[in-house]
């Protein structure tokens, strides 16, 4: 029974959207072959598909891995409180996290659990570290101690949120590690992405299963990236606000990252390299239509 009424919840929610905005769930519906034959092509990816390697890439994985500090904590804390992540989250760490590594650095976790990561982010971003820990148990708050801060709420309460800007107006890195929930997790996004400094990071974690509604959430987000306002006249593509706001979105195995560009963006510079050009060319970046491609 609890199926059929969230079958027509998600039903209801879809008219409402129609009515709300049709013109975008026109174009969203659009893109729905493609949207279903990428689902289907990743579905049914075949083992040749994934045996596929390159001889200089399989050399690289002999060579010595590069300094991951958050990997090194994590191994070697065998004793205290405890942390849990899947393993591969902690190259993910290295990659987007360590240009905050011995800076100022604000950091807001979700999910508090036994405490553990609170200390991995402390010891890993070194001194300068300010830690947030947000969980909606009461006895969390004994993981509070110096450099830490804990606050009780509940993440899909945008009343929480506002107030916990007030009381934290600079977050660079935001973890969402709690209730994994779709709901929770949109909330948190859209309360506190926005508010992240220009340059922060925000990672969405276990976002497990399909179907899930979250990644339909960020393919929707995401779209707005490919907005093209192209100016022929001095060869740049003039940015949204989007655009200029954030600089990327990343996808991995149970993780999203958004980062948010380290300063605003007012173009993408589109320039003509070279001396020889074929006619059809010259004439489409000319005429903006994206080199004749449309």
């Amino acid at each position: 029974m609890n199926r059929y009424r969230e079958i027509l919840l998600d039903l209801v929610a879809l008219l409402e959207s129609f009515v709300r905005q049709p013109v975008e769930c026109f174009r969203l519906l659009r893109a729905l072959p493609q949207m279903l034959a990428g689902s289907l092509r990743a579905r049914d990816w075949t083992a040749a598909d994934s045996q596929k390697s390159s001889p200089a890439l399989a050399s690289q994985s002999n060579s010595e891995p590069s300094p991951n500090p958050f990997s090194d904590y994590f191994q070697s804390h065998t004793e205290g409180r405890g942390i849990w992540k899947l393993t591969h989250y902690l190259d993910v760490y290295q990659r987007h996290l360590a240009k905050f590594i011995g800076q100022e650095v604000h950091v807001v976790e979700i999910g508090i659990y036994s405490g553990g990561s609170l200390e991995m982010w402390k010891s890993c971003f070194g001194p300068k570290c300010k830690v947030y820990g947000v969980d909606i148990r009461e006895e969390c708050k004994v993981y509070a101690e110096d450099g830490v801060e804990i606050f009780i709420g509940d993440q899909e309460d945008r009343n929480f949120w506002q107030l916990f800007k007030q009381k934290v107006p600079k977050v660079d890195i935001l973890i969402d590690d709690g209730g994994h929930l779709t709901g929770q997790q949109i909330v948190t996004l859209e309360e506190m992405l926005p508010h992240l400094q220009p340059g922060g990071v925000f990672l969405c974690e276990d976002v497990i299963t399909v179907p899930n509604k979250f990644p339909g959430y960020i393919y929707g987000f995401s779209r707005y990236l490919n907005t093209y306002n192209y100016r022929a006249e001095d060869l740049q593509v003039d940015t949204s606000k989007f655009q200029s706001s954030i600089q990327s979105v990343h996808l991995y195995p149970y993780l999203t990252v958004i980062e948010k560009s380290p300063f605003p963006v007012n173009h993408f510079s589109l320039p003509m390299q070279g001396t020889e050009w074929r006619p059809l060319a010259a004439a489409a970046a000319a005429h903006g239509d994206e080199f004749g491609l449309r």
